[in-house]
């Protein structure tokens, strides 16, 4: 595993231990919520992933572009549809994105040298 990845994973599943150890109701239902968010109904989660990764870039929120990342990528995600990804939400979210951007296909590029 990559050192972004592998640096991704172990932060998050330490500090969701953290938060979810704390037996927030509220909290625990969120996180729920999210879960429930992605998986397929009227829209495939593979759509719904992309859709994701376009508002987590708009909204410049590394950690969840990258899980957003991760997830198109294990739902076959090409890079030609990542490409198209980026430009929605570059058009989208301005030239503010375009660091969000460069970061995302780092981390891309990691995923398929990773899973190659």
């Amino acid at each position: 595993m990559g050192k972004l990845i592998e640096e991704f994973h172990s932060y998050r599943e330490k500090m969701n231990k953290k938060i979810l150890a704390v037996d927030n109701k509220v909290i625990k239902r969120i996180y729920s919520a999210d879960a429930l968010t992605y998986i397929d109904g009227a829209l495939p989660a593979k759509t719904k992933e992309m859709l994701g990764l376009v508002s987590s870039m708009v909204l410049r929120c590394d950690d969840c572009v990258k899980y957003h990342l991760e997830k198109c990528y294990e739902l076959g995600v090409t890079k030609e549809e990542l490409f198209e990804i980026f430009s929605v939400a570059n058009i989208v979210g301005g030239t503010i994105v375009i660091p969000h951007t460069r970061r995302a296909l780092e981390f891309w590029e990691e995923l398929e040298e990773t899973n190659s």
